[in-house]
């Protein structure tokens, strides 16, 4: 009797309906998917860069060119395709712009290293010389950068400019640059070593109605909530402000109760002391000598009618963000227990009044002394732009703020890329080996974003690489970029057209570890789902297209 080879039977270590592509298989389909989602953004690219429309599964129209929105936004299976978005959103929280950059680079990354596993290139010689050259990179990109003045408001507005270039209406970029530079300004706080600026105390609130140029900024903040009882006051000047984080309403029993009242005076008394109570709470605010009060909780009508009476204007609901930026920018305390608040814990305003912002009333908070937080708010014909360009000024707030912090600055038009690129292969023939080709392969991906910004311009894009690479090997080369709006090659310095050095060494640095993490996996195992019946014969899993 024949004996059976034991190693020739398959062995079956995964539940049944699971998918398993393997090998070069694997690779090609996460290098497939990744270069799909850089295209799908790539043209977004520079002030000529093009709009996406996205609907979503409501029907909501979202009408956007910023990168970190539209990955944001679209609804990504893949994994691969995920991870694309997570370095778009580490990106955006990290220095609030380059999202599109580090995602297209991450593309024609991959799509270079395809190339290089075709030539029977091993995916860790790729990675190592992907590792060199993304050191490489930031080194020289912080040797070309240049050095600005901090205080600098001409410089720091075109760095703004530049972050917002295509995102809104261009006759109000600069209205928008200025107001953003000066909230910056307002809430940076300098110490002996740096300069720390907290963007959270720059609050952005938006108002569909008017134009973008009717965007102002307030030294202060503004509030979405109206005053809470119309015989309160509508506009109280030399505010004294109370900011209170719990409920002017009489306390309900943390435990079951019931109260038993046998007669009509008995319902009166229990009536009687709850309004005494409220009334206690009112005399409290009234001793501390507040006149105006933000609760953060609820307000009690008989409460907000004894504040009415004592001529106190009071706003209910504020958010906890709020508060706190409220506390920032007038110098109150946040307090706890009514009968702790003492004049000590009241902040100051110059101007604290109501005003109707299409259609809906909102709460000013003006003229503080020294402001530490402020408020930009936007307006625009519609909700599509208010949103958009709500969306230009949060990037142009994360580039400015980045600006100042490291006070260095490159150029932009694709000609910072083009210098690190051009270096790249001057490095690549110190190293040598394979990897010399990933160097190389790394320089021919930066070459990318020129590239796209030409495209968009309709200029040819071979033509204006090589030219941008004959420019670039003369003297101040490193300066040479797309000017899209002229459609040629031009000094970004002479235009002014800079961005804050951080922006490219962090794109550039995402772009390059999430093409890494790509390379290494080899094997993609797709599970079944769980709970699911399995109708005989039929496969369950996920399928990667």
């Amino acid at each position: 009797m024949a004996t059976q080879d034991i190693s020739q039977k398959p062995v079956i270590f995964l539940a049944e309906g699971t998918k398993r592509t393997r090998g070069r298989d694997a690779q090609s389909i996460n290098i497939l998917v990744a270069k799909a989602v850089a295209e799908a953004v790539k043209t977004t690219l520079g002030p000529k860069g093009m709009d996406k429309m996205i609907v979503n599964e409501l029907g909501d129209v979202i009408i956007s060119n910023d990168g970190a929105t539209i990955l944001d936004e679209m609804d990504v299976e893949h994994p691969a395709a995920k991870m694309l978005v997570e370095i778009a959103k580490a990106q955006d929280e990290e220095v609030g712009d380059g999202t599109t950059t580090a995602v297209v680079l991450a593309g024609a990354l991959l799509e270079r290293a395809e190339s290089l596993l075709d030539d029977g290139i091993h995916p860790s010689i790729i990675i190592k010389g992907y590792k060199l050259a993304a050191k490489k990179a930031k080194e020289i990109a912080e040797a070309v950068a240049d050095t600005i003045d901090r205080e600098d408001k001409t410089a720091l507005k075109r760095i703004a400019m530049t972050s917002m270039t295509g995102k809104s209406g261009a006759e109000a970029e600069e209205s928008l640059a200025s107001i953003v530079v000066d909230a910056i300004l307002q809430v940076a706080e300098r110490t002996d070593k740096e300069i720390i600026i907290d963007t959270d105390m720059i609050k952005v609130e938006k108002k569909a109605g008017g134009s973008l140029s009717d965007s102002q900024l307030i030294n202060g903040i503004v509030i979405d909530k109206e005053i809470v009882h119309a015989g309160m006051p509508k506009r109280i000047e030399n505010a004294k402000i109370a900011l209170i984080d719990s409920a002017l309403e009489i306390k309900e029993t943390e435990t079951d109760a019931e109260i038993s009242i046998s007669d009509p005076e008995q319902l009166q008394a229990f009536i009687d002391k709850e309004e005494s109570m409220l009334r206690e709470m009112v005399e409290h605010i009234k001793k501390a000598g507040a006149n105006v009060v933000f609760c953060q909780k609820g307000i009690d009508d008989i409460a907000q009618h004894f504040l009415a009476k004592e001529g106190i204007a009071a706003v209910r609901r504020v958010k906890k963000s709020d508060m706190e930026k409220l506390s920032k920018a007038t110098g109150a305390r946040i307090v706890t227990r009514i009968k702790d608040l003492s004049k000590e814990d009241l902040g100051y305003a110059k101007l604290v009044y109501e005003k109707k912002i299409a259609g809906d009333e909102m709460v000013f908070v003006e003229g503080c002394k020294n402001p530490k937080s402020v408020t930009i708010l936007i307006r625009g014909g519609s909700e599509h732009i208010v949103d958009e360009a709500e969306r230009a000024v949060n990037d142009a707030i994360g580039t400015v703020s980045a600006a100042i912090r490291d006070g260095k600055i490159v150029t932009g038009g694709g000609s910072i890329e083009m210098e690190i690129a051009m270096k790249l292969r001057d490095y690549a023939t110190t190293i040598g080996g394979r990897e010399q080709l990933a160097i190389e392969a790394f320089a021919d991906a930066l070459e990318v974003i020129p590239r796209a910004l030409a495209e968009t311009a309709g200029m040819d894009p071979i033509d204006t690489i090589v030219d941008l690479r004959a420019r670039h090997r003369g003297k101040d080369g490193k300066y040479i970029g797309v000017d899209v709006y002229k459609a040629k090659l031009a000094d970004m310095s002479k235009l002014k057209v800079m961005e804050p050095l951080r922006v490219k060494t962090q794109a550039i640095a995402s772009g390059a570890e999430v093409a890494e993490m790509i390379l290494r996996i080899d094997d993609i195992i797709a599970g079944a789902s769980k709970g699911k019946e399995k109708s005989p014969g039929s496969e369950t899993g996920t399928e990667f297209d």
